[in-house]
């Protein structure tokens, strides 16, 4: 194989790399893009500290946000991530906390 055989092979191996990365990084946008229903900083959020370091509860039942947030967890199975924050419907059912992923 020839130098400029090798180098285009590089070339086309180096565009194959980018085009992957584009594609890539084209659905995680779209992934984060998701229209969220609720916002996260209209909830009234308490700090609480357990076993596994702190984090934070959310029981403010008559705000729409906290409504809203509460069903999309509940059809996530009691628990999603969002923005580096997870969250999940506590055992009382009635109760979110978050938490830092």
């Amino acid at each position: 194989m020839s130098t400029t055989e090798f180098m285009v092979k590089l070339h086309d191996a180096a565009c194959m790399i980018v085009d992957a990365t584009e594609e890539y990084l084209k659905t995680q946008t779209e992934k984060d893009a998701r229209k969220w229903s609720w916002d996260p900083d209209k909830v009234v959020w308490t700090d609480r500290t357990g076993q596994k370091g702190p984090f934070q509860v959310a029981e403010d039942v008559n705000n729409p946000d906290f409504k809203r947030m509460l069903i999309d967890i509940q059809q996530h199975n009691g628990h999603l991530t969002r923005q580096d924050l997870f969250y999940w419907t506590m055992q009382n059912g009635v109760a979110v906390g978050r938490k830092k992923v």
